[in-house]
């Protein structure tokens, strides 16, 4: 007879979504201080979504809260994107951060502002990442167009320019020609694998602004190096994006996006960010879809 031990409340949110079933679903583990990091990323192997937060007490005073993220393979990850935005939000859905809007959120290493705001009744959140850094340039662009399964035999096609850019998680910005080439692609996870490791990026992140509305990108987001073949929101690679086309365009001060991801897998997702020279902010909001017990 199997005797479970402990019962843990859990919940899941779809984040960069208006209605369930739509936006990045993201597993809600409140209350995570009994567990150990071991039963965290067995948890975060079970739920087997791209990615599982945990709500622990912080360890910085000045922090409200403290958050763990990991992957389906039991990668922890640190980068501000829905994995925070989605614990946030639930956080204000459920009552328990009162009447305050601003907070501090304990991230890895990373202590982050945090407002918690209602638009149109929602509740959103907005979450200031870390400040961006461009790591690199990538170079074979021929190597990167075969590892997308892209034509790069025609300059007008297959990958334009790769940059790695960071703002709390390294990734690899992967600009296309066209809405259809980013559907087109159809990474190779053994060829692509080598050339982010090479380029110090955790994911790929294929975008393109060409015939899109001023203002707005289109993207998707592959990560071989944590075991997510193609993720429907990531504010993580989004901020990094939002950064690079405010220095494309060259205006300076201060400029809003909106990237909208997830389309070609049935979960369009919209991420909205503000972007100044030193810092991005993302913008978002949430809905329940499902909550539970875990019986460990």
């Amino acid at each position: 007879m199997n005797i479970t031990n402990k019962i843990q409340q859990y919940a899941i949110v779809d984040v960069f979504a208006e209605r369930p079933l739509r936006g990045n679903p993201l597993a809600v583990v409140p209350d995570a201080d009994d567990l150990d990091e071991h039963t965290m990323r067995a948890i975060a192997v079970e739920f087997n979504l791209s990615e599982t937060s945990f709500v622990l007490t912080p360890t910085e005073a000045s922090a409200d809260f403290r958050i763990r993220s990991f992957t389906p393979t039991g990668d922890e990850v640190f980068g501000v994107g829905h994995n925070a935005l989605g614990v946030w939000w639930w956080l204000a859905e459920t009552g328990q951060l009162g009447e305050r809007t601003s907070f501090v959120q304990q991230l890895g290493d990373e202590l982050l502002p945090v407002s918690v705001g209602r638009e149109n009744g929602r509740v959103t959140v907005s979450l200031s990442q870390a400040m961006p850094r461009h790591i690199g340039d990538v170079g074979n662009l021929q190597a990167l167009a075969e590892a997308l399964g892209l034509d790069k035999t025609e300059p007008a096609n297959g990958p334009q320019e790769a940059v790695v850019v960071s703002t709390g998680a390294a990734h690899m910005l992967v600009r296309l020609v066209s809405r259809d080439e980013v559907d087109r692609a159809e990474p190779d996870a053994s060829m692509l694998l080598p050339l982010l490791e090479r380029a110090g990026a955790q994911g790929c992140y294929v975008f393109t602004t060409s015939g899109e509305q001023r203002g707005e990108a289109y993207a998707r987001f592959f990560n071989p190096t944590v075991g997510i073949r193609e993720d429907p929101a990531t504010g993580s690679a989004a901020g990094p994006l939002g950064w690079l086309l405010a220095n494309r365009s060259g205006a300076g001060g201060q400029e809003t996006f909106t990237v909208v991801q997830g389309v070609s897998m049935g979960r369009e997702s919209h991420i909205r960010l503000l972007v100044r020279p030193d810092a991005v902010e993302l913008t978002g909001s949430a809905v329940l879809t499902a909550t539970g017990q875990l019986h460990l």
